[in-house]
Parts: structure tokens; sequence; C-alpha cells
């Protein structure tokens, strides 16, 4: 499983380096050092916390805005059967489903705590501006 430095464990979860420490001190996720002796966290452990705090909830009205066609996160969770697999990430505040063959994600190594890039299809991408009070 990958091990992530803390500062790029920070940038997956969205949040800054020194709030990645803080929390590492206080014990709300497990750190380890990695091979130069740095301050690292597991990618399983990573992908926990990711979820901890994910906002499930409705974004509410949106501003004129447009997704970015590619999020960089961290694998949450991936649900295989014998023909799909569900897999989950978590790209700082965002929680990202996809829907791909088991053979892909089977072919990519997809598993909590990988890191991976959701790419996301123009075609596919809703674009909202909201209604004015």
């Amino acid at each position: 499983m990958p091990c992530y430095r803390i500062a790029d464990a920070a940038k997956l979860l969205g949040i800054s380096d020194d709030t990645a420490r803080r929390w590492a001190e206080a014990g709300k996720f497990a750190t380890t050092a990695d091979e130069a002796g740095h301050l690292a966290v597991d990618g399983t452990e990573l992908a926990r916390l990711a979820t901890t705090f994910a906002d499930r909830s409705e974004p509410g009205p949106v501003g004129q805005a447009s997704a970015r066609n590619r999020l960089v996160g961290i694998v949450t969770r991936v649900t295989r059967d014998t023909v799909m697999a569900q897999v989950e990430m978590q790209c700082g505040p965002h929680r990202v489903v996809s829907l791909m063959s088991r053979e892909a994600a089977d072919e990519l190594g997809l598993a909590p705590g990988v890191l991976a890039i959701a790419s996301i299809k123009s075609t596919n991408v809703v674009v909202e501006i909201p209604a004015t009070p």
C-alpha cells in the first residue's frame, strides 16, 4: 500500500500541511515514517480519514462555476462484482463515484489508499447558474 508524505496527504484532503501535522499530533490519524524518515501516512489510513470529514450533504445553491476536468484524489472504496466495479474517491472536499468494468479496476490496481485522478468527460459535466434571490 502506498505511503504519502504529510504534505501530499494534506493536499489530497484539501487542508494545509500545518493542519495535517496538528491532526496527526492530536491522534486524529496514525502516522509513520517513510524511508527518508519524514512523517508519512499509510494510504489506507488516509482513505479512512478522508471519508470521516467528507461533506455528504447537497452543496446548496450553485454559484457561477464549472467543474474542472481532472480531480486528483485518493480511492476510498472499491466494490467489485463479476463484471463491474464501483470506485469511490475523495478529491479534497468532493466525493467522486465512478462505475467501470472490473477488468479496468483490476488493471489499474484500484484499492483504498491508491492515488488516482478522476478525469471527467465534458459531455457529462453539468454547468449550473444559481437562481437570483
